[in-house]
């Protein structure tokens, strides 16, 4: 498929590396100081365009085979593979190893769970046992007059079957509406456990297993379901039990958010409990005042990338940049140490730090870094680790070297819209509801709700796309939930707060006001897709917008996106029956039996739909004229008149 042409712009100038003031300001200091950030290094690293395509098999040894993707079916594989066969075990290996990120992380966050329950973890507790009993009731577990342990030592074994089992369907499937269950089901595409998943898929894509690209197309949905609604949304459900569930709180972002009379430490990474517990750190007072004894005013914490999503939106810590900052937040010298987990962690952040003496720390035992220093993070002692932490970032402030050059913008917003959160903001505390959306949405204020969603990629502007999209989409009263680096971008961009509503067309921007919420909602970091599919499933079950996914009027959008994580999410959503749309690049030639398959075929089997533009505008108008189709199919593509509601009225209501 077509590609972001990047090299029609020249690079030198850091604007066209980058929409965000901030990074730019550090891309252009980094290169003074001859420091090499990831810009520069996708701008010498030419992608291979056949890879690119995924007209290339690396499956075994007989090869690599190299097909070409002007004349797709001219050459086949050493073995006879065809240039669909190719293409879909490239595809389902990435949903493979996205599905494996994000069940591995939410396999990591119920073991915390279990532990925190029969008491071996002291140092977490249970925050909201509202949450508790609201996620055991719909998976049909007691919790009248029962104990908060009772129902929650219930809850691990019911979702450890997410993982372990090996027939039958994953707990949340409860949660799925009847309809869009019933279709699956017939395709045979119901998720059993995400590990007999995840194995299964490994299997059939080695040589000369499954060789049909829509047998291939169809365990890959499979798998991809395990994680949107298995591993993703039991790590979602579970950080909101043990930490608390988001409502919305004010934050700044951007690299203003660094102090230069303080201890400034970032945590980057996606899973909270270390970020929980460095909370904990920088608020001792003997840690505060080491701090002070060597000079600083105190500590400042902040986070980056996932993790830092999630702390922004539960605890409305500041929060400096998105994935492609990770790197160019150093370059300002006044980062004292940089802490990490797992994800989207590039190896190249350990030669930044390195020239800047900012001590990098890996935490996981999974994600280790040549270079870097290793503290080894557990969750029975865990200040053992992040005392440490703000010990090395005290040091190295008291021993500072480098010129300090903070970017000042800091951009406010609101963000925390946990799907809870959404249904008590429109129904009120005793009656919360989705009622209000889809009585706007069916009388045509609100046109329809897009995900957008995904990474930032140095191979176009960063967070460009993300703009440009958005604003197309709330213009077009579109309402918008975004999670993931898409989050930070818009929040950057000052569309987070309640005030960007004069950006959004007439019928949005009145409910906005009326609410009083941004046209833009942030629901966290990338598990966090899971409240979008909740609050899908919540529209179905309200009425009025069909009886399945697929016939809500709803698109989705990863315009930057750049992991495997990302295809997991998208094939996730298109399984859903969500039109899903990607930018930059997408692995895949056109005109080919596999292209159908995953761009139209899948529709017209009840599913979603792939779609693909590097344009943000042209993107934005192939979502709203998927609305806009959805709306028809629905009836309610006409403009009705309102209707004043008189007393007796609000009685039979």
């Amino acid at each position: 498929m077509k590609k972001e042409d990047k090299n029609t712009k020249s690079m030198s100038d850091p604007l066209n590396c980058t929409a965000c003031q901030s990074t730019a300001k550090m891309i252009t200091k980094a290169r003074k100081d001859g420091v090499i950030l990831n810009f520069d290094r996708a701008d010498d690293m030419k992608a291979c365009p056949i890879g690119a395509d995924s007209a290339c098999c690396k499956h075994c040894f007989m090869g690599p085979c190299r097909l070409n993707a002007r004349d797709p079916y001219k050459k086949v594989g050493v073995c006879g593979a065809t240039i669909d066969t190719i293409m879909a075990r490239n595809f389902a290996r990435a949903v493979a190893g996205g599905s494996a990120a994000h069940t591995d992380h939410g396999m990591a966050m119920l073991e915390l769970f279990r532990d925190v329950v029969n008491g071996k973890i002291q140092d977490y507790e249970i925050k909201d046992p509202f949450k508790l009993v609201a996620v055991a009731k719909s998976l049909d577990i007691e919790t009248e007059d029962r104990s908060v342990e009772e129902i929650a030592t219930d809850l691990y074994k019911e979702l450890e079957r997410t993982y372990t089992q090996v027939e039958g369907e994953i707990p949340f499937m409860k949660r799925v509406p009847e309809a869009t269950l019933e279709n699956w089901r017939k395709l045979d595409i119901v998720p059993r456990g995400a590990m007999r998943e995840i194995m299964e898929i490994m299997h059939r894509t080695t040589m000369g297993v499954d060789q049909h690209y829509e047998n291939i197309t169809k365990q890959a949905s499979r798998t991809a379901l395990s994680d949107g609604w298995g591993g993703s949304m039991v790590s979602t459900e579970i950080s909101d039990i043990l930490f608390g569930t988001p409502t919305p709180v004010e934050v700044g972002v951007n690299m203003g958010v660094l102090k230069e009379n303080m201890v400034n430490i970032i945590i980057h990474g996606h899973e909270p409990n270390l970020f929980e517990s460095m909370v904990v750190s920088v608020g001792s007072e003997v840690l505060v005042q080491a701090a002070k004894d060597a000079g600083a005013e105190g500590i400042n914490l902040v986070g980056m990338c996932c993790s830092g999503a999630e702390m922004m939106s539960r605890h409305g810590v500041p929060h400096a940049g998105n994935f492609s900052s990770t790197d160019a937040i150093l370059v300002t010298g006044a980062v004292d140490a940089m802490a990490v987990d797992i994800q989207c962690i590039k190896q190249g952040l350990a030669a930044v730090a390195h020239c800047y003496d900012t001590p990098l720390i890996t935490t996981n035992t999974r994600a280790m870094i040549e270079g870097a220093v290793h503290l080894e993070f557990h969750e029975h002692d865990p200040m053992a680790c992040t005392d440490e932490i703000v010990i090395k970032a005290i040091s190295r402030f008291k021993n500072r070297k480098h010129p300090i050059e903070i970017p000042k913008e800091v951009n406010s917003g609101i963000q925390g819209f946990s799907h809870e959160y959404i249904s008590y903001m429109l129904g009120g505390t005793f009656r919360g509801s989705y009622a209000p959306l889809n009585e706007n949405i069916i009388n045509g204020r609100i046109r329809g709700v897009a995900g957008v969603v995904g990474c930032t990629n140095p191979r176009t502007r960063q967070d460009d796309s993300h703009i440009k999209l958005v604003r197309e989409l709330i213009k077009n009263d579109v309402l918008v939930l975004l999670t993931g680096c898409s989050q930070i971008a818009l929040a950057k961009a000052g569309l987070s707060s309640p005030e960007a509503a004069h950006f959004a067309g007439p019928g949005l921007q009145e409910v906005c006001e009326t609410v009083g919420m941004p046209p833009v909602l942030g629901l966290g970091s990338c598990v966090d897709n899971s409240r979008i599919l909740i609050a899908a499933s919540a529209m179905v079950a309200q009425g009025g917008l069909g009886d399945s996914l697929a016939d809500l009027p709803v698109a989705g959008a990863a315009p930057e996106y750049m992991s495997e994580k990302a295809i997991a999410i998208g094939q996730y959503f298109v399984a859903s029956g969500v039109y899903t749309m990607f930018g930059v690049t997408f692995p895949i030639v056109e005109n080919t039996k596999f292209h159908a398959h995953l761009f139209k075929e899948l529709e017209e089997m009840g599913l979603g739909k792939w779609g693909f533009e590097t344009d943000p505008i042209a993107m934005a108008h192939s979502m709203i004229a998927h609305i806009d189709k959805k709306r028809a199919d629905l009836g309610i593509d006409k403009a009705r008149e309102r209707v004043l509601v008189d007393m007796s009225d609000r009685r039979q209501l």
